[in-house]
């Protein structure tokens, strides 16, 4: 008998992969805000975020962290196409988080 679960972790699609790594790392921004940030209007917040390298830097790299944590569940039950996606997904995120820097 198998075991229930939710179907997304489940699922090995790299749509489906490419979705989450999109998705994770916004949920993980989001999380941040209230947590650290919940007395700053949210659309200030994300000013303040996109012009100050420090939190690029700090905040960028935990939001990713949530696309690591995804990745790891889906390498370890081998469903290779949805990793594959969040791994391209990461890739790019991390390559705007260094354009930001270098051009800000």
């Amino acid at each position: 008998m198998k075991k229930p679960g939710p179907l997304f972790i489940k699922k090995d699609s790299l749509k489906l992969g490419l979705l989450i790594g999109w998705i994770a790392p916004l949920l993980g921004l989001v999380i941040l805000y209230f947590l650290k940030f919940p007395s700053v209007p949210f659309i200030d917040f994300l000013s303040y975020f996109v012009h100050t390298n420090a939190l690029i830097t700090s905040l960028g790299a935990l939001c990713l962290l949530a696309n690591v944590v995804f990745f790891t569940i889906y390498i370890n039950t081998h469903r290779d196409e949805t990793a594959k996606g969040i791994f391209v997904v990461t890739l790019i995120y991390g390559i705007v988080i260094l354009l930001m820097k270098i051009f800000n």
